[in-house]
């Protein structure tokens, strides 16, 4: 699928040479020529398309100008010289500004001279200027049509400082098309390029690179993105059929007296209808005969918990163990509490496994789990301990999944012949283009309605010189009998900075609460667990009113008494983690509230998540709004995954022909699930070499 030319290791191509290719390694990860040519133009420059300079805005990243150099100067000391020319069209003046080769540029340059200007525009010192441009004298001629459309493509410091710019990246990329050796070997059938209207495969990646014209240029773009989402959902359709066929699963038929007793006598309140069709989807997995692999996603508060609790009754119904695993033992405690209140009067018996259970406490529960005393198991890493057998293990249950490694989870799967049925749980809510292309070879379900009575939380955004008024707020509230938590940033790269911040932030708490009348609780990272715990449970008492916690609270605290949320510095979190940390109150029957405060000084993108969080409590809207600010390759996961180190697509833009990719896919594995007949060929071959490439740890099963 591809030629000796394009494997070819870059540092063999000329003008490139070993430290040059180094550096491309590193920065921008190509090893080969065909890597070469997939680092595709992040935008493009129409260079038929001149700017007036009265028109310069901060939103443009480059521009073209036609001026005249009007005055020339250089500024500084010797060891510190800036090169400055004034340039003048009709409407206005710049400056251009070098900082390197002065000497160089001012033999160049011609006072009175017109020239074509291209470059980056910035203010300094309430002025526009341009670092460093291109110059070129204004051609008779008119430009060839490869060059009108200039591709712009992304490079570092590191590679300018090597001569790798944008530019010098471009020139690279023209000698590899340029070359006699250039073959780019098709990679889609006949079949499917004839019925999608698809440019043929090197026609495409000429174009993307020195496109002849814009419909070109938008036909290769249409052509790359889809083979790329193409192969993406191909290996996912193939995966998930491999599944279905490989994994045989326990057929659950049977409803009887554990849900039959638990749902007529025990279930205190009506499911929402979002339950009820979860649980229908999830009863068709456990009869089909196949084994269930399900990813069951829901805001805080949905009502996830007891959809898995009732998935895990029908196990027991069918003569099965279930166990579910949590990533913090307080977390582990929470569901344990919750699912063992819930089952009070039935004759099944649960347990909890933790690392801090006694050692006499834990053979009794590996005895019980052998014998099948032991129904439920409820736990945390210590349930994929070696020594901890079931006796006949139907169905795992798995919170917060993204907090597990690959191999802890497949250590569950082995702990039965038959493996058993899996529910993966989130409450981080996924945008469905992001999980047609994550879990794609996962069946998925949505609980997207919140129980009636459920009061929405109210998110107020204040600036920091009312904090007055927000103490004021939270004594009356813990007047009220109410708790509250305060949460303050970090940031990895300055933790010390973040311990310091909270420390001072603790301060200034304890001085407007001070005990004995107010008891105030600090939880952080660098906290031992012990102590951690600790702290936690006493404020899950309700021993004291306020928390005041670095984002370690994000998941897993559920005090329904907590009904105030303050978080510090809110510009500096992203939207997912201010919505999940919004989430901890809201458990209640009372009023919550959220408020989010901040600096004046807000970046466009920080006033956009702040206004989203005051807009709306819909997880899946805030999930697509973050995924359009940040993109995939940003969210939790994705980027180690593989899966989202997409070179042109763009799930968020180009959602229409992800689906259109898909439906293309399944399509194809459903009549050739192992892609043997021969029109299917190119598929299965360009599938191995992708995963010669990477291997996929993205994914659940």
């Amino acid at each position: 699928m591809t030629t000796p030319f394009l494997e070819t290791p870059i540092e063999y191509l000329k003008g490139v040479g070993p430290p040059r290719a180094d550096l491309l390694r590193k920065e921008l990860n190509i090893h080969t020529i065909g890597d070469l040519l997939t680092c595709f133009p992040f935008r493009y420059l129409d260079r038929s398309k001149f700017y007036q300079i009265a028109d310069i805005k901060d939103d443009l990243s480059y521009i073209q100008l036609r001026a005249k150099i009007v005055h020339i100067q250089t500024i500084g000391t010797p060891h510190h010289q800036r090169l400055v020319a004034t340039v003048r069209d009709s409407s206005g003046e710049i400056d251009l500004v070098w900082f390197q080769g002065i000497k160089w540029v001012l033999d160049m340059l011609t006072p009175q001279q017109e020239y074509v200007i291209f470059g980056k525009p910035g203010i300094f010192n309430g002025r526009w200027n341009i670092p460093h441009p291109e110059l070129e004298i204004p051609s008779l001629q008119p430009l060839p049509l490869s060059e009108i459309i200039r591709p712009i493509y992304n490079s570092t410091e590191k590679l300018k400082s090597k001569g790798l710019d944008f530019k010098g990246i471009g020139k690279l990329v023209k000698s590899v098309l340029l070359n006699e050796k250039f073959v780019m070997p098709e990679s889609l059938p006949p079949d499917i390029i004839q019925r999608l209207r698809l440019i043929g495969r090197q026609q495409a990646f000429i174009n993307i690179h020195y496109p002849q014209s814009p419909e070109l240029l938008a036909k290769s773009q249409t052509r790359l993105k889809f083979e790329e989402l193409f192969y993406i959902q191909l290996r996912l359709a193939k995966q998930r059929y491999g599944r279905l066929q490989k994994h045989e699963g326990h057929k659950f038929l049977k409803i009887g007296d554990f849900v039959n007793q638990f749902y007529h006598h025990h279930l205190t309140f009506e499911l929402t209808n979002a339950q009820k069709r979860v649980i229908r989807e999830i009863r068709a997995d456990l009869r089909s005969g196949n084994q269930m692999n399900r990813l069951l996603q829901g805001d805080v508060g949905s009502g996830k918990t007891l959809v898995a609790l009732m998935t895990m009754l029908i196990a027991l119904d069918n003569h099965f163990q279930g166990c579910m695993m949590a990533p913090t033992e307080i977390l582990a405690r929470q569901h344990f509490n919750t699912i063992t209140g819930m089952l009070t009067g039935l004759n099944v018996v649960v347990k909890i496994l933790t690392g801090s259970t006694r050692s006499a406490e834990r053979r009794q529960i590996q005895d019980g789990l052998q014998d099948g005393t032991v129904h439920l198991l409820i736990g945390t890493h210590a349930l994929i301990e070696e020594n901890v057998k079931f006796k006949q293990l139907g169905l795992v249950v798995i919170d917060e999944q993204h907090r597990f490694g690959v191999a802890q989870r497949a250590k569950l799967w082995e702990k039965n012949v038959v493996t058993p049925h899996i529910l993966v749980m989130t409450a981080t809510p996924i945008p469905r283009t992001l999980a047609m292309t994550l879990y794609g070879d996962l069946d998925t379900s949505v609980i997207d309605e919140m129980p009636p009575g459920r009061k929405s939380i109210v998110t107020r955004h204040v600036y920091e010189p009312e904090q007055g008024k927000v103490f004021n707020f939270i004594r009356d509230k813990v007047l009220e009998g109410r708790q509250v938590y305060i949460v303050f940033p970090l940031i990895q790269e300055s933790e010390t900075l973040d311990l310091k911040n909270l420390e001072d932030g603790y301060q200034t708490i304890i001085r407007e609460f001070p005990p004995p009348q107010y008891a105030v609780s600090m939880v952080h990272g660098k906290m031992k667990q012990k102590e951690k715990d600790g702290e936690m449970k006493r404020f899950v008492d309700n021993k004291t009113q306020i928390m005041v916690a670095t984002t370690v609270i994000e998941v897993g605290v559920d005090v329904p008494n907590a009904s105030v949320m303050v978080i510090e510095n809110a510009e500096r979190f992203g939207l997912s983690q201010l919505h999940q940390l919004r989430g901890r109150v809201g458990r209640g029957s009372d009023q919550s509230y959220c408020i989010l405060m901040s600096s004046y000084e807000l970046s466009s993108d920080a006033r956009k998540r702040i206004s989203t969080m005051v807009r709306t409590n819909d997880g899946f809207e805030i999930a697509e709004t973050d995924l359009q600010l940040r993109g995939p390759g940003d969210l939790q996961g994705t980027q180690q995954s593989g899966i989202m180190d997409l070179r042109i697509a763009d799930i968020v833009k180009d959602e229409k022909i992800l689906k259109y990719a898909r439906s293309v896919a399944g399509e194809i594995i459903a009549n050739d699930p192992s892609l043997a007949k021969e029109n299917n060929d190119i598929l299965a071959q360009h599938l191995l070499n992708m995963d010669k490439k990477q291997q996929n740890w993205g994914l659940i099963s």
